[in-house]
């Protein structure tokens, strides 16, 4: 009897299976995940029904979780530090790491790096292209100074095409770029469905766990970020990384999603230039204007500036944020924001007309940070507000001033992780005044810092800030002087 051939539609979120195609998954009710599975994959699938795998035998006992001896990851470093920084020391053997991001944001300059110091160390790197041909690989490579012997190039689709490069060239490192541009002939399906992402992806994890073999393997992103093809695939890999940034600046940053040998709390910093990729392990200069940290300046920064400390991951990074607070151009005042997230400062907004009466609500109120730096947590608050008085009332705050902190609606100043290190991370800058919620612990030598506890106590101490000697005025000095 010839095995059946009836299509199956399956969801790329949840892998639920339907006998007819869905607009919405039934199971976790995803708009437009759910896609055809025809042939052998679909017959596969019925034939095995639900519950239908058959005893086989084990590769090895099962034993108490007290007797498996410890065996820890043994990492070689990338050769760049702040790509080790975000996997958690380096790249582990039998790994497989998943870079994802939008097209032009330097995800295969940046394996390209990785890939020419690993073979200048010695190591045989194989790389496996499906987007571009030899000779534009070999032209970037050329122009970053990524041309090493022991550097292999392949330019294959095919993924049996792909297995016999690697059983020929040997490699301790593996890179694929794209995953979805590889198609395996076992399974149908167009390059980058879901079926054949699955099926790639699991031949590649199989093939890197049996040869020890780090592997890195590029993603595709979908308009909303995330990584296009089915939920499976972040799961069967062991690190998934997002490379971000701007294409008018040239910082990236590389964010860990998952990591199974480290954080995913850490975040690397790179500048991508004609050269390529270059570590960045300070990028705050990029994000502050020449108002700020810099010597010969005024003592006082433009109206509407005001800097802080945001902490992406559990890198300390100073930024600027400047506002503008204009007449409405149009019957509608209009609010544009940049860099900031949108309901945060709405809410800021509000509290500044409805606790200090400035008025705000005809006016258009533009916000911005410098160097395209994107600040979602909420200890930002403090350095928006201050920024928007500055431009409302036209009045400069002090250049060396900082200020952290969240604001809530009833326009109290609360307390934000990390006002130590984003404190010190200041004062290594040159940044000698601050004003942060109260109840903070040490303070840096020559910082004069202003606790405060509602925005009422923020305007006292901007008052006090014009005292030269460092000192600390909590909240009750404030309101008693």
């Amino acid at each position: 009897m010839a095995p059946r051939t009836n299509s199956l539609y399956r969801c790329s979120e949840c892998s639920a299976e339907s006998v007819k195609w869905l607009g919405r998954c039934v199971s976790c009710q995803s708009w437009g995940t759910v896609d055809e599975v025809t042939g052998r994959a679909a017959g596969l699938t019925s034939s095995m029904g639900r519950g239908g795998a058959r005893p086989r035998v084990a590769v090895s006992a099962a034993l108490p979780i007290t007797e498996i001896p410890p065996g820890g990851a043994n990492s070689w470093p990338s050769g760049l530090s702040e790509f080790d920084r975000v996997l958690g020391g380096g790249l582990v053997p039998g790994a497989v790491v998943l870079l994802a991001g939008e097209p032009g944001v330097g995800k295969s300059t940046l394996l390209l790096a990785v890939a020419a110091r690993a073979a200048r160390d010695g190591r045989r790197v194989l790389v496996v292209t499906g987007e571009e041909t030899a000779a534009q690989v070999q032209g970037r490579a050329s122009r970053i100074g990524a041309l090493e012997q022991s550097l292999y190039l392949a330019a294959e689709t095919d993924l049996g095409a792909l297995v016999t490069h690697v059983e020929q060239v040997q490699p301790s490192l593996l890179i694929v770029d794209s995953v979805q541009t590889i198609a395996s002939a076992e399974v149908d399906g167009v390059p980058g469905g879901v079926t054949q992402v699955r099926e790639v992806a699991g031949a590649l994890v199989a093939i890197a766990k049996s040869r020890s073999m780090a592997t890195l393997v590029v993603g595709h992103v979908t308009k909303d970020g995330s990584v296009a093809g089915p939920r499976t695939l972040e799961h069967l890999v062991d690190v998934v990384l997002s490379v971000e940034g701007e294409r008018a600046t040239p910082l990236r940053m590389v964010r860990a999603v998952k990591n199974r040998f480290g954080p995913t709390d850490e975040v690397g910093c790179f500048r991508l230039d004609s050269d390529g990729l270059t570590d960045l392990p300070d990028p705050s200069g990029l994000f502050l204007s020449r108002a700020h940290g810099l010597p010969g300046v005024e003592p006082l920064a433009p109206p509407g500036t005001c800097v802080t400390v945001t902490l992406e991951g559990r890198r300390p990074l100073v930024a600027e944020i400047q506002a503008l607070v204009a007449p409405p151009a149009g019957a509608h005042p209009r609010r544009a924001v940049s860099g900031l997230d949108p309901s945060r400062l709405s809410m800021v907004l509000a509290v500044l007309e409805t606790r200090l009466k400035l008025k705000l609500a005809q006016q258009d109120v533009y916000a911005s940070t410098v160097g395209g730096v994107k600040i979602t947590e909420s200890s930002a608050d403090l350095a928006a507000a201050l920024a928007v008085i500055s431009a409302a009332t036209d009045r400069s705050l002090p250049a060396d001033l900082i200020a952290l902190g969240e604001v809530g609606l009833a326009g109290d100043v609360r307390p934000c992780s990390g006002i130590e290190k984003r404190l010190a991370a200041a004062a290594r800058l040159g940044f000698r005044r601050a004003i942060v919620p109260h109840g903070i612990g040490r303070v840096p030598d020559g910082m004069f810092v202003v606790e405060a506890g509602d925005l009422r106590d923020v305007m006292l101490g901007l008052e006090r800030l014009k005292v030269s000697e460092p000192t600390r005025l909590a909240a009750a000095e404030l309101r008693t002087a």
